[in-house]
């Protein structure tokens, strides 16, 4: 029987195949690395979770934008509402509106401050990629316009909630003719709190009719708005700092 050439043999490559002789490739691993599955895929979710976190850092500049120019809205539509007790504007033609509601706070505090702080959190989506430290520095600079408006609404809101509405009230004495004057009747009361005792509302305040009620429903909608303000503002905050790492981690 005839023999067979050697599948492995030089010549059998050189003459049959026109091929040379194949050498076998040796990889020489590094004793400090270890080529695990595990760590390749750790490696490589690393380097992905920048790009999602920037991501979804610009999805919540959207949102945080969104909820608070929509927060700024409800709040100048409570200040005005304060302004027109039960949509009588003949008081406000008379002057007779108290100075918490006249002062404004919701309208250019909680309202036209935040509503340019939302429109400057939308804006700076545009140029997150291209420059990050101009994207934190008018994040920062909205934050703050933002926390000052809604710091000033919530001020105001919780010392017009413990004032007291201004509306008309009986004055006279025993011993003098009726008088009714407009003040606030509820400041000077240290013995009662007028917003746990509801017997109050309608035995002191004459006029305009559900003055306490108009002021409490109007003044706490402010006040619980420029606390979910401040909220927003701090999640903004934070959400600037967080994307302003990511983009410099995303480029190294």
């Amino acid at each position: 029987m005839q023999n067979l050439p050697d599948p492995a043999s030089p010549a059998l490559w050189e003459s049959c195949l026109g091929l040379p002789e194949p050498r076998p490739i040796l990889i020489r691993a590094s004793p400090s690395l270890s080529y695990s599955p595990i760590l390749i895929l750790a490696i490589r979710n690393r380097m992905l979770s920048f790009p999602r976190v920037v991501a979804c850092s610009r999805t919540c500049s959207r949102f945080l934008g969104l909820s608070l120019g929509t927060a700024s809205l409800c709040s100048a539509g409570a200040n005005t509402a304060l302004l027109f007790p039960n949509w009588d504007g003949t008081y406000l033609m008379r002057g007779l509106i108290g100075k918490h509601a006249m002062l404004g706070a919701g309208l250019w505090g909680g309202g036209l401050m935040v509503l340019l702080a939302a429109t400057l959190i939308s804006m700076t989506r545009r140029f997150s990629k291209s420059a990050p430290c101009l994207q934190v520095f008018v994040g920062l600079l909205s934050g703050g316009l933002a926390l000052i408006g809604a710091m000033i609404c919530f001020l105001t809101s919780g010392v017009a909630l413990k004032d007291g509405p201004f509306c008309m009230f009986d004055v006279s004495s025993s011993n003098q003719t009726q008088a009714w004057k407009f003040g606030y009747p509820f400041k000077d009361l240290h013995n009662r709190n007028y917003l746990y005792d509801h017997s109050l509302w309608t035995s002191i305040c004459l006029e305009p009719s559900k003055a306490v009620v108009w002021h409490v429903a109007f003044f706490s909608v402010l006040l619980c708005i420029s606390l979910l303000q401040l909220l927003l503002v701090a999640i903004h905050l934070v959400n600037s700092i967080l994307s302003l790492f990511c983009s410099f981690c995303e480029k190294r």
